[in-house]
């Protein structure tokens, strides 16, 4: 028998019906937790199952004695110190390209939802403004996104699938990664390479789909903002310290911008006196927030499962699992 301790909790393993190794016996625990509690639980056991919300220090880690693979159970593993786990020779592994479609999708509803102020027309209707809100909209204009000039800021996999969904509104396409396509890439997926700054200087939505890295923190600044149309709106689908929280809600209490739609927020959850959740009423209505849900489909999940329990199972076999993400 192999020992794995899992913080994805019990009922979202049963949920979906992937049912695990016969071979693994499943340990929970339950989150939020302590260094301690996390190494006691981790005595003797063969693998960790994250749900890559949940830290996994470098003490922990270091007083690991038998753990062999940590797995994460989606696409993030920021909260795993994984030069720690290097050191000590355990795999870290997430489940990379696992949700790029479910993210994609959710980031399309949150650009039509955002370019048609889709959630301010419905509260206006249930709060009993249904002419001076159709008039509103009647006068002031508004646009389609075939006509929207959209950057896609980060092209791994979600911004990929994102462009791929874009495509069939025939909308004008850049993008701006750090590694740059072919060209024959690029004319492929329809798209041109811009700088950061002439995506931000050039787009009506700005699309992020990059992961946490020191270059990435606060990509979304005051003075990244500056540099955008007054009429841009600016999409997060990727992490919350991708976009300066404080700065943003700035912006928009100063009609800087268009708008905003963010499925992720820094911290989460946030605090009760989070800048973006306190904005006075004509700023709030130039945004959306979701609750980080945009890679949390069914199906998503499926396979995030039957993906961790199969890299473990590869382990046992002495085969290299998938994903590895810490360099082993």
């Amino acid at each position: 028998m192999y020992k794995v301790v899992s913080v994805v909790p019990k009922k979202r393993i049963e949920r979906f019906g992937v049912i695990p190794p016969s071979e693994f016996e499943i340990k929970y625990l339950n989150s939020p937790y302590s260094t301690e509690e996390l190494i006691k639980a981790c005595e003797g056991a063969d693998f960790l199952f994250e749900s890559s919300v949940d830290p996994v220090p470098r003490e922990a880690i270091e007083s690991f004695s038998s753990i062999k693979l940590i797995q994460a159970e989606g696409v993030g593993y920021d909260k795993i110190d994984i030069e720690a786990a290097r050191e000590k020779n355990i795999y870290v592994c997430n489940n990379r390209n696992v949700n790029c479609e479910s993210v994609a999708e959710h980031t399309l509803g949150l650009i039509l939802a955002a370019l048609r102020r889709i959630p301010y027309a419905d509260k206006e209707i249930k709060d009993g403004n249904f002419v001076d809100c159709q008039l509103e909209y009647r006068t002031k204009g508004y646009k389609e996104l075939g006509s929207r000039h959209i950057g896609i800021v980060g092209l791994g996999a979600i911004g990929k699938e994102t462009v791929k969904r874009l495509l069939a509104f025939n909308c004008k396409i850049s993008y701006y990664d750090a590694y740059r396509l072919t060209k024959e890439e690029e004319k492929q997926l329809n798209i041109n390479y811009l700088s950061f700054e002439e995506i931000c200087s050039q787009c009506h939505i700005i699309s992020f789909h990059v992961p946490v890295l020191p270059s990435t923190i606060n990509m979304v600044n005051k003075d990244s903002i500056a540099n955008m149309k007054k009429d841009a709106i600016i999409i997060n689908t990727a992490r919350g310290e991708i976009v300066n929280q404080e700065d943003l809600a700035r912006a928009l209490m100063e009609d800087r911008l268009g708008g905003a739609a963010l499925d992720t927020l820094t911290p989460e959850p946030p605090d009760k006196d989070h800048p973006l959740l306190n904005l006075p009423p004509k700023a709030a209505s130039k945004l959306i927030i979701t609750p980080h849900i945009g890679g949390t489909t069914d199906e998503a999940f499926e396979r995030m499962q039957k993906w961790a329990w199969e890299n473990m199972l590869k382990v046992t076999r002495g085969e290299r699992p998938n994903n590895i993400v810490n360099g082993l």
